[in-house]
C-alpha cells in the first residue's frame, strides 16, 4: 500500500507546510502506491481546506495516459486534527474508489478508500510521533 519512504515524504511535506494543509497525489499501479507527488494547495482557506492544483491533476492524468503511473488517490494534512476524514472531506469526496492518505497533527497517517458508501479505513497508524 504506502511504503515507509513515501510516508516519511508525506509527513515532511505536512510538517513544512503547517499551519496550512498540504496536499498531493498518490501515484502507482494496481493497489501499489509508488510515488507521492506534492502539489500546491490552491484553496482560498488553506488553513482548514485543501484543493489540489488543477494543473498538477491534468499533468498526472496526461502522464498516466502516456504509460506513466496511474493516479490512485490523494493525500493531505490535518494540522490541527486527526488522521481521519473530516466532515469537510466527507462532503467533498467523489466516492470514486480513490485512496486518501491523511496526516494528522501528531504525524500519524491514515489510509482510506473513498467508496460509494463513504470512507473505508484501510490502515490507521498508531499515534507515536
Amino acid at each position: 500500500m504506502l511504503i515507509v519512504a513515501l510516508a516519511e515524504q508525506i509527513r515532511t511535506h505536512a510538517r513544512l507546510t503547517a499551519p496550512l494543509e498540504c496536499c498531493g497525489l498518490l501515484l502507482g499501479q494496481g493497489s501499489t502506491i509508488t510515488e507521492a507527488c506534492p502539489a500546491r494547495n490552491v484553496h482560498l482557506s488553506p488553513q482548514t481546506h485543501f484543493e489540489i492544483d488543477p494543473q498538477a491533476l491534468i499533468d498526472a492524468h496526461r502522464a498516466a495516459r502516456a504509460g506513466g503511473p496511474q493516479v490512485l488517490g490523494y493525500y493531505h494534512s490535518h494540522p490541527r486534527g486527526p488522521a481521519e476524514p473530516s466532515a469537510t472531506d466527507r462532503a467533498m469526496a467523489a466516492h470514486d474508489g480513490a485512496i486518501w492518505a491523511i496526516v494528522g497533527q501528531d504525524g500519524a497517517i491514515g489510509l482510506w478508500r473513498d467508496n460509494k458508501q463513504g470512507f473505508e479505513a484501510l490502515f490507521t497508524e498508531a499515534s507515536s510521533r
